[in-house]
């Protein structure tokens, strides 16, 4: 089972992969995507839910509330820190 930090990691990096920085979002929902069962646990989709929150408290992912969703991106003020703690998780970023 992953750690809070490794799936809070590859939240990000999943932005990151994508594009998703500043003005270019995606759905919030789309955070679950790719996650086995076996990785995140009993309560899979409510830690990442949990977790993609607090990464939004934090500031390191921007929300965009929308008539059809809540969209998120990484917030491109904070890329040293999000690249920073990606790179541990993920040396080859």
């Amino acid at each position: 089972m992953l750690s809070d930090d490794e799936v809070s990691a590859t939240i990000l990096l999943k932005l990151h992969k994508r594009g998703n920085w500043g003005a270019s979002h995606t759905a919030f929902d789309n955070l679950h995507k790719g996650f086995k069962d076996a990785d995140l646990g009993k309560h899979g989709a409510r830690r990442i839910d949990k977790l993609a929150r607090e990464l939004i408290r934090h500031g390191w992912i921007i929300p965009k509330p929308t008539s059809y969703g809540l969209q998120v991106s990484l917030n491109p003020r904070e890329s040293q820190a999000i690249m920073t703690f990606m790179k541990r998780f993920f040396p080859d970023v």
